[in-house]
């Protein structure tokens, strides 16, 4: 299910205005962290991760590693933010544009 560079462009003005919900810190991708991530996709479907200094991974590894985890798609990664987008299950809220 890949993404089309208009949908990308569009959640990624979107986010522009999103603050982070998480923070990935020196304990990087704990299972907890996981979950919470899954649960904050379904409930705001897209969401803006930090990763802090004293993180040793790379932000595009955990932003690639965290999409397999949650079934989500990578919107971008820009310096040390993740933007990660997953359609709800149930009442979808962001209509991506038709491709």
């Amino acid at each position: 299910m890949g993404m089309t560079s208009k949908q990308r462009a569009y959640l990624k003005s979107l986010a522009s205005n999103v603050t982070p919900a998480f923070q990935i810190g020196k304990s990087s991708l704990t299972p907890e962290m996981v979950t919470a991530v899954d649960e904050a996709l379904e409930k705001r479907e897209l969401i803006k991760l930090s990763v802090l200094k004293n993180c040793f991974d790379e932000p595009k590894e955990l932003a690639e590693t965290l999409a397999e985890r949650t079934r989500s798609q990578v919107v971008h990664v820009i310096g040390k933010k993740i933007v990660l987008y997953r359609p709800a299950k149930k009442n979808p809220k962001i209509q991506l544009p038709q491709p």
